[in-house]
Parts: C-alpha cells; structure tokens; sequence
C-alpha cells in the first residue's frame, strides 16, 4: 500500500515539470548557496525496519526563475529486524520553482548513487527521487527549505535485504538556504508600466497608438495622434500691418522649436483670420498678407515643411463679432495639416 501510494505521489509530483520555463526577463538572481537539512525517513515494508532520521548538505546554484540544480550528500540511520540500517549517499536534483516570491513552491527530480548497509551486508545502488516542496525567505541571505520525497532505490543485487533488491521510501527534509552574496534586485520589483498608460505629448492619445509623438501642446490631433490644426494664441500684428509684434515672434518661435524638434512630412496651411470690422476684401486682404508674414517667419526659422499662406478674411469666424472679445478670438492665425 505505501509502494502505490509513493508511486503516486512522485508521478503527481513530477507534473510539476510539464510546464516550460518562462523567459526570465525580469529575473536576475543566479546566485551559489548551500543547504544543510534534517532528514525523518519512512520505509517502506519491503525493508522490513522501523523509522529513522538523518541530515545533509546540498550546495546549488539559482539558474533563472524557475530552475535550480543542485547536488547534496546525506547519511540516514534507522534500526530493523535485519540489523541496524545505514544509508550514505549523494544524488543530483532538478527544482522547478512555480513562482519566486517570499514563499516559494516547487517540485524536484534527484538522480544518484546510495551506499546502503543493513548490519554487515553492504551494497551500492541507484536512487531517484520526486517529491514537493517550498522555500521561505526570511533574508535575502537565509531561506527556510522543507520537501516531501519520494526514493527509489535498486541496490543492484547486493541483496542487502533478502528477497529484494528494491525498496520505496519516504523522505521528509527540513533545513535552510544560504545564498552567497548580495540578492540582485529583479527589475520586475521596479517595473515600468506599459506604454497604454502614457501620453508624453498630453495629446490625449495614448503611446502605443501615437504615430505622431511631440506633437505641439494645444494641437488637434487625429486618432493617431497626429496634428489635425494649431490655433496659434496671442500672435498680434501691428495695427493695419502685417509686421509681427515681437511678443508674437516669441510664440512662434516656440511653435518652430516644437515643428523642427519633431517634424511632420505633410503640408502646413497657415491660416490668417479676420474680424468683422472693416470690408470684406479689404480683410481678406489683410489676412492674406497676416498669413503671409507667419510663413516667411517659420521658414526663415527653419521649418522644414511647405507652408502654404491662405486669407480667409472674416468668413470663419469662431467667436461672435458683436463683442470686442468676440472679434478679438476671430483675430488669429491657425496652421492646418494637409492630409497625405
């Protein structure tokens, strides 16, 4: 009965290691340690012995996130009605750890050699073993460690125990982990959120879908986040004149800073506004010139896209022009992206 269900134990046990690794790309520990461990043994009834106890030490090494490798050594010590039982032997065991945390789970696979000696018969044989486990982190340099295992052993006729060779036992493992040197910091603990929570530009228009990053504050944008129109505040002209004031020259040269730090290859269409006062075609006029006079400037401050001049005199109006306010805002300038 204990045979079946130790059986059944390391057959669960190593389904453990099924799963591939995933990539460790935010895992940097690959540090050395030992591992000193007390063991309890249960035998099974084909030693025909009671229970005994015994100790080790394991030395390994962290491979990525979910791997360790590790080779130990162990003696083990239990009486029985062939003579006292004493076990001395190593193996080399696999982890898989299912995460990496302060309480860490995982499952192993041992292979190795056992020298096992009930009262004076003597033999060397194999070993596997499987079995669970979990470690808890104290420190970053002491881990508390325990596993279940399952062990197989064939002593390869030595016939140490008449009428077998073979024996199942279950083996409960307490003891620590003591890494060797500083634990590194996983970038995981550090980890910059994705691009869907950034708009580096405030265009409204997140990163990951941004086609068009710098855009210039205050400018409508597509859904790729690609300029649509500016409306340029605050740029005056002397009075009936297309002559730039010099606060005005100030704010375009931020809008040329913007346009050559992050340049668009379409068409910029500088738009110049009129207010209602005086006649139509001397407005259009007057914003022609006013639209005139902006290009020049982003061209000569070195904006590399053709800038188109248009007047549109007072036919589009965005304010009402029954206010001084009102024409004040109707007063502009608006550079359009052309669409490619």
């Amino acid at each position: 009965m204990l045979k079946k269900k130790l059986l059944t134990i390391a057959s669960l046990t190593s389904v453990g290691f099924l799963p591939l690794a995933q990539a460790a790309d935010t895992f940097q520990d690959d540090r050395w340690y030992v591992a000193p461990f007390a063991s309890f043994v249960k035998t099974g009834g084909d030693r025909d012995a009671s229970d005994g106890w015994g100790g080790g030490m394991g030395v390994g090494k962290i491979i990525d996130k979910h791997f360790n490798v590790e080779v130990k050594g162990f003696y083990e010590g239990f009486g029985g009605t062939n003579g006292p039982w004493d076990l001395a032997g190593g193996s080399a065991d696999v982890q898989y750890y299912f995460f990496r945390d302060k309480f860490s789970p995982y499952t192993v696979l041992g292979l190795g050699a056992m020298n096992t000696c009930a009262s004076a018969n003597c033999g060397v044989g194999l070993i596997g073993e499987a079995g669970a486990g979990f470690t808890y982190e104290l420190h970053d340099n002491f881990l508390i460690r325990s596993d279940v295992r399952y062990r197989y052993n064939n002593n390869l006729n030595a016939h140490v125990q008449p009428g077998t060779d073979e024996f199942h036992d279950m083996t409960v493992n307490v003891g620590f982990v003591i890494p060797f040197g500083d634990k590194p910091k996983s970038t995981a603990m550090s980890k910059v959120p994705e691009c869907s929570t950034f708009d580096a530009d405030s265009d409204g228009v997140n990163d990951c879908m941004d086609q068009c990053p710098g855009t210039i504050k205050g400018s409508k944008v597509d859904v790729n986040g690609c300029p649509i129109s500016l409306l340029i505040k605050g740029v005056k002209f002397k009075y009936d004149s297309a002559e730039l004031m010099p606060n005005a020259m100030a704010i375009l040269d931020g809008v040329v800073e913007s346009l050559v730090a992050d340049p668009q290859k379409n068409d910029i269409e500088v738009q110049g506004h009129a207010s209602s006062e005086g006649t139509d075609a001397y407005n259009m006029e007057l914003s022609q010139r006013r639209s005139q006079s902006v290009a020049e400037y982003l061209k000569m401050k070195g904006v590399t896209n053709k800038l188109i001049a248009k007047g549109y005199g007072e036919t589009q109006p965005i304010a009402d022009n029954s206010t001084e306010e009102g024409r004040s805002e109707n007063r502009r300038v608006e550079l359009i992206w052309s669409e490619e």
